[in-house]
């Protein structure tokens, strides 16, 4: 069994609630990685946090829920979404491939947006993204 299977059985067998956990028992199977690792392969596998737990979801055709967008001068955009989306949101904004994106980070509800150039049309190709 890879790394990849590993991930899969274990969040079809527990309850993964964070990372930490995640490495723990992926050491007693054997694997013995970073959480940068984990992070790379958990996007791989459109594995994310959903409802407090790790899960496999479906990118593509995960409807966005409402959100609400705030400029944060001068380089930050900080999206806000329902609980448990927020990493769906960001998944899709890196995806995107948005003009002077440089990054999200993806908590529960919030996304933050690190823009390296004109804000207000980074937000109008989010919107678009989005949509």
């Amino acid at each position: 069994m890879n790394l990849d299977q590993a991930i899969v059985r274990l969040i079809d067998e527990v309850s993964v609630t964070d990372q930490a956990q995640f490495l723990a028992l992926l050491k007693d199977r054997g694997f013995f990685l970073t959480q940068p690792t984990l992070s790379r392969h958990l996007k791989k596998l459109s594995v994310m946090k959903r409802d407090g737990h790790y899960q496999r979801v479906d990118t593509g055709t995960a409807e966005v829920p409402a959100y609400s967008l705030a400029h944060v001068p001068p380089n930050l955009l900080v999206l806000k979404t329902r609980p448990g989306h927020a990493q769906l949101v960001g998944y899709r904004l890196d995806a995107a491939h948005i003009t002077g994106l440089t990054g999200t980070v993806a908590g529960d509800d919030t996304v933050f947006i690190a823009i390296n150039g004109d804000l207000d049309k980074a937000e109008e190709q989010i919107r678009r993204a989005l949509s």
